[in-house]
């Protein structure tokens, strides 16, 4: 059976879990969200990991224009290059060869992705 397919009832178990927590919920109405600064006593590649997603989402509070297309596509380039070092984190610290070879994926098809939403937010002068 194939691996990834295994993941996806254990995912959908912690999503639930997790959205159902109180403490989940009530940082949630404080606009924080648990266990995602950086402490001194987190392996490196949770530092790693927490780092990346922080400045991920700092980057996507973007000033919106009222243009959905160029909202979308300006709100996208900091979550696909969130995605992108995400993978780095794990090509750095990672063992297992699926996840690894996906992270590997994951940059180049990422990439591609933010160089098209480049040209959405900055469309080439003719």
């Amino acid at each position: 059976m194939n691996r990834h397919l295994l993941l996806v009832p254990a995912l959908a178990a912690l999503l639930a879990a997790t959205a159902l927590s109180p403490a989940t919920a009530q940082h949630a109405q404080h606009g924080a969200r648990p266990g995602t600064a950086a402490g001194p006593a987190d392996p490196p590649a949770t530092a790693a990991l927490k780092e990346v997603t922080a400045r991920m989402h700092k980057d996507m509070d973007i000033r919106y224009s009222g243009d959905p297309d160029r909202d979308f596509a300006r709100a996208m380039i900091p979550h696909h290059q969130g995605a992108i070092d995400m993978a780095r984190v794990q090509l750095q610290y990672g063992k297992d060869p699926v996840l690894r070879r996906l992270a590997e994926e994951i940059i180049q098809a990422q990439e591609r992705e933010i160089a098209l939403l480049r040209t959405m937010v900055d469309p080439p002068r003719r």
